[in-house]
């Protein structure tokens, strides 16, 4: 099993190789079957002789090559989410957490053929649910070597980060010391080569279109027109794509400017239902007030204490002596839709609690959160509890994703 690559002595005998070895070898056997195999098969065939020499060595199995790599392919195609056999497009998932962009655009067809994602929990569960674990720290030249030279989109919900010269240049070299630059720069390299890429999808936290007085997101529209792409951004709420949760991010096209085309952004479902999309595509990740998201008798360990709900009601009182609109916040199952879940939900709650009858109000679940964000019910949660409130509080909402990419399709690709 490739899990195998956990060993701890295995860890320690080929510790240089640490970082990728694992996401060399999936992201190989998930393209075994075609082209872009190629691409990582040198370094993938050496990592599986060392995990077969490593297993012979301790005694514990004797096999061959070709009988180790048919296991491991069944173990990277036997997840919830395969790669669609029919793809029409293909794209890379960078900072991809546990894959909302993924999911998304593999649901209109695509195949995802280069991942990155530093965190170890989040690619836990990223390959637990498509059979491949992502590549590590993109700023590193060695993972930035393994991107295939032939896709069609980059997709990237990157980190919010000051330039230190914003808007004092044009745009590239502003963006040098900060994650944005490594999106640039593989954006770069193949403009250089004369293979650029047709669309840029990018997601970013509201107030990136007010950071740094606005220096921020300029200097990333500057860059994209330097490398020769037009770009639009518009804020969209998840709330109006059929989730239940007030949920503000915005979304930044660029396309060629070869191809002298407008993106226009969907507005949302409250505005124009069977315009936007198939409704029935969408049905199973579709979701219209709280109550739809919430299981049946939840486990009591998600209520919270008297000690924490008293602590809540003070601060509430506090935060509205001083004037402000500050503290916890509570929904019941009819409500339209909830507030913004966060990276911090696991603390304490406090900005989505559901109301019980007879008893203190309750966290959500795992699950609740997942479908808060859109996430299909067979989308497997490997992690502690706490790790899964951080990872559904850092994803991006997956019908938002697959609505603005639908339109992508439409009028780009």
């Amino acid at each position: 099993m490739i899990e195998e690559f956990d060993n701890k002595k295995f860890k320690i005998q080929f510790f240089e190789e640490d970082d990728n070895r694992k996401a060399v070898l999936t992201h190989y056997l998930h393209n075994y079957h075609n082209g872009v195999k190629e691409h990582f098969e040198e370094e993938a065939i050496k990592y599986l002789k060392q995990i077969v020499e490593y297993k012979i060595e301790e005694g514990k199995i004797s096999l061959v090559e070709d009988l180790a790599l048919q296991q491991l392919l069944f173990e990277v195609e036997n997840v919830p989410f395969p790669t669609p056999l029919n793809y029409t497009f293909k794209f890379i998932d960078l900072f991809a957490g546990i894959g909302g962009f993924r999911l998304a655009l593999q649901n209109l067809g695509g195949k995802c053929i280069f991942t990155s994602e530093w965190d170890e929990n989040a690619k836990k569960t990223y390959r637990a649910n498509f059979g491949e674990t992502p590549f590590g720290d993109i700023t590193k030249e060695k993972t930035k070597s393994f991107i295939p030279e032939d896709f069609h989109v980059l997709c990237a919900g990157f980190p919010c980060q000051p330039f230190s010269n914003a808007g004092l240049k044009k745009g590239f070299e502003d963006t040098r010391g900060t994650l944005f630059f490594d999106v640039a720069d593989i954006i770069n390299r193949r403009v250089e080569v004369g293979n650029p890429i047709d669309v840029i999808f990018l997601e970013n936290v509201k107030g990136l279109k007010n950071h740094d007085k606005g220096n921020t997101l300029k200097t990333i529209i500057n860059t994209l027109d330097e490398l020769g792409y037009n770009t639009s951004f518009e804020i969209l709420n998840s709330k109006n794509f059929g989730l239940p949760q007030n949920r503000e991010r915005i979304f930044i096209v660029a396309w060629l400017k070869e191809k002298n085309l407008t993106f226009k952004f969907p507005v949302g479902i409250g505005f124009d239902e069977s315009i936007i999309y198939d409704k029935d595509e969408l049905s199973k990740i579709m979701l219209t007030k709280v109550g739809d998201i919430l299981i049946q008798n939840p486990e009591s360990k998600y209520t919270i204490s008297d000690k924490l709900f008293a602590g809540h009601i003070r601060r509430r009182k506090e935060h509205k002596e001083k004037g402000n609109g500050f503290g916890f916040s509570s929904f019941d199952k009819n409500a339209p839709y909830t507030s913004t879940i966060s990276a911090r939900y696991y603390k304490d709650g406090s900005e989505i609690l559901i109301e019980q009858k007879d008893a203190n109000p309750r966290k959500l679940t795992p699950r609740e959160a997942a479908k808060l964000q859109g996430y299909p019910d067979n989308y497997l949660i490997p992690v502690s509890d706490m790790q899964a409130y951080k990872q559904f509080g850092n994803s991006v909402s997956v019908p938002v994703i697959q609505t603005v990419f639908n339109e992508i399709k439409k009028q780009l690709l």
